[in-house]
């Protein structure tokens, strides 16, 4: 086994133990909790790991000395209830013969690693007990959800294309959609940590991550409740748009590597100058401290069904719009489905340009183009649900942003 797929092994065993861990730690179970499950888990690996070298047996010896550990513990429970049968200690020492074994068996760097990780997880006592009770219901509901989404539904969607032009791959389409709510989730498991009350600029920028769209239309609806705070509101909604070419990059980054050296640049200059423009701005609003709205769980299956068939819609679209009428089509399905949300066309561009559908250089125009688009469609949702202090504000922004964007789309080197 070598090294990379060893630290995947026990990356994969970590996470599963923490996962369970969290879960037994939030019932109050005394015999196992958060850090137990993973140090348990790690064990069961290393031994595993061990037994390719010595055989099977050591599988199994590992399997009864947990039996034995487990059988002890409840038998002290039995006999003096009142005393915590904790088992980590016990676990740890199990660990750590592994680790002491695996040194001559493996990899030097793993045992290193899972020697450092015990004495982090035995250190950390008392704020991984905290995390799990800090840890609100609907927020460990957004964690069990993201595992239903992830490690539930996308084993079983078959890895097949389907349908017209080849393109509707339920695997691929829902994997893209695992990353988008991942992405979402970082913003909400910030707004969550960070609290509600935040300054304006950590407003707009978790307000990105989480939805620009959902951000804009908040503080519209809050310009109407707080008619002299429509600068500060204006500011927000100004960063979480320009967040938006940063969530747009990662993408692209993830999705299609390979083609990122034609469509970073670009898009990262349309980010730069929104960046100069947030600057400008903060100097003038950094002094308000704006309450952050409410945001919904991002890990929701309906919503994320909801946005796997529009994606996959789109996907459609821009493969007809590639066969039938060009270049052409690609920007009337950009412009349109980037209205309401950019996500979906850049990760169809991505997809395309990895499958040599589409030029790279032509994909971050559509991306450009969908994300003018939405500027259109939020200045649109301030005008109705806004005060016309804020739309003022908001307009003047957006022009700039949208010229910006058309300086790039006209005037940018073709490669």
């Amino acid at each position: 086994m070598d090294l990379q797929h060893a630290f995947y092994l026990l990356g994969i065993a970590l996470g599963l133990g923490l996962l369970v861990g969290l879960q037994r730690e939030r019932s109050a179970s005394l015999l196992a909790g958060i850090r137990t499950f993973p140090l348990v888990t790690v064990l069961g690996t290393v031994c595993a790991m061990l037994g390719q070298t010595h055989g099977g047996w050591v599988v199994g010896a590992g399997f009864v000395a947990l039996a034995a550990v487990i059988l002890s513990s409840n038998l002290l429970k039995i006999k003096m209830p009142v005393i915590d049968p904790g088992t980590t200690t016990e676990m740890a020492l199990l660990l750590m013969y592994g680790v002491g074994a695996y040194l001559v068996a493996g990899h030097t760097a793993v045992a290193i690693a899972i020697g450092g990780g015990v004495a982090v997880l035995l250190y950390l006592k008392p704020e991984m007990h905290a995390l799990a009770v800090r840890i609100g219901e609907a927020d460990f509901k957004a964690v069990m959800q993201f595992v239903l989404i992830t490690l539930v539904i996308l084993p079983v969607l078959p890895d097949q294309a389907y349908g017209p032009y080849r393109v509707l791959n339920p695997h691929r389409i829902w994997l893209l959609v695992v990353l988008i709510v991942a992405i979402s989730l970082a913003g909400y498991v910030a707004y969550k940590f960070l609290g509600q009350r935040a300054g304006a600029m950590l407003s707009g920028l978790l307000g990105g991550l989480i939805s620009s769209t959902a951000t804009t239309v908040s503080y519209a609806r809050r310009s109407r409740e707080m008619p002299n705070c429509a600068g500060l509101a204006a500011f927000v909604i100004f960063v979480a748009s320009t967040i938006l070419f940063l969530r747009v990059l990662v993408i692209l980054a993830v999705v299609s590597r390979s083609s990122l050296a034609v469509t970073g640049p670009p898009l990262a200059a349309a980010l730069a100058f929104q960046v100069l423009v947030c600057i400008v701005l903060w100097l003038r609003e950094r002094h308000g401290n704006g309450e952050m709205p409410a945001h919904t769980n991002p890990t929701e299956l309906r919503p994320a069904l909801v946005f796997g068939a529009i994606f996959a819609v789109v996907l459609l679209a821009t493969a007809a719009g590639k066969a039938h009428f060009d270049n052409r089509g690609l920007y009337v399905v950009a412009a349109l489905s980037g209205l309401t949300d950019v996500d979906a066309i850049t990760l169809s561009t991505a997809q395309m340009i990895n499958d040599g559908r589409l030029d790279a250089s032509v994909g971050w125009r559509l991306v450009l183009v969908a994300s003018m688009a939405n500027l259109i469609f939020k200045g649109a949702a301030v005008a109705v649900l806004g005060t016309r202090a804020l739309l003022v504000r908001v307009v003047g922004l957006f022009i700039l942003a949208f010229a910006a964007g058309v300086v790039i789309l006209n005037f940018w080197p073709r490669v």
